[in-house]
């Protein structure tokens, strides 16, 4: 897994493998990338993911886009151009979380097509199992949940670039698994680790 290479920085490959890891640990790694909406379930379901894998004994951390905000993303907007940072940072994280035996569990709108391509790619490059789960969720549906309150101050003008109102999402075209948002979480977190199970088997 190496980065571009630039002036003065050289990788340094440890002594241990992936397989290695993944031995020691009895099952490999990989990341699950939840996309959707704001209000789609997806820090609900990360959760929820979250908390079976590691009561089963199976190492794994969620990632969740408004956590990253406050610390390794506390300095970027919402731009086209910083969305895309955003994206390839958490891309960056979750492939090192991967590498290290670990189920990253990114929830994360990340509404642009490219930064998702990115993401899978990152992963593959690096021999490691990458999961885009999307969770279907409507507009109109996530704006009548709306947890955090989000959809009615974007209506009122509070919010600008506001993903699925003022700005777009790029719906997945081939995600690896679709949720619809009649399922449960329960239900979704089933099916998440059915595929999980056969990309990444522990």
């Amino acid at each position: 897994m190496e980065p571009t290479p630039s002036s003065g920085i050289t990788w340094r490959a440890g002594k241990v493998t992936s397989e290695d890891r993944s031995n020691a640990q009895r099952a490999g790694g990989a990341t699950l990338w939840l996309t959707g909406l704001s209000g789609s379930g997806k820090s609900t379901l990360a959760a929820e993911v979250e908390r079976r894998l590691v009561m089963g004994g199976r190492g794994a951390y969620w990632l969740d886009g408004d956590n990253l905000r406050t610390g390794l993303n506390r300095d970027l907007g919402f731009s086209r151009e910083d969305r895309g940072e955003n994206c390839r940072r958490v891309a960056e994280v979750a492939c090192l979380f991967a590498d290290a035996g670990l189920v990253a569990i990114v929830a994360l709108i990340s509404p642009y097509a490219e930064s998702r391509r990115t993401a899978r790619a990152l992963h593959e490059l690096a021999g490691l199992p990458f999961v885009e789960v999307y969770l279907a969720a409507s507009v109109d549906h996530c704006a009548g949940r709306d947890p955090k309150g989000l959809y009615a101050r974007a209506a009122a003008g509070l919010i600008g670039s506001f993903t699925g109102v003022d700005d777009p999402y790029e719906v997945p075209h081939s995600p690896d698994l679709v949720i619809e948002a009649d399922h449960s979480v329960s239900e979704a977190a089933e099916m998440v680790l059915e595929v999980l199970d056969g990309r990444a088997g522990g």
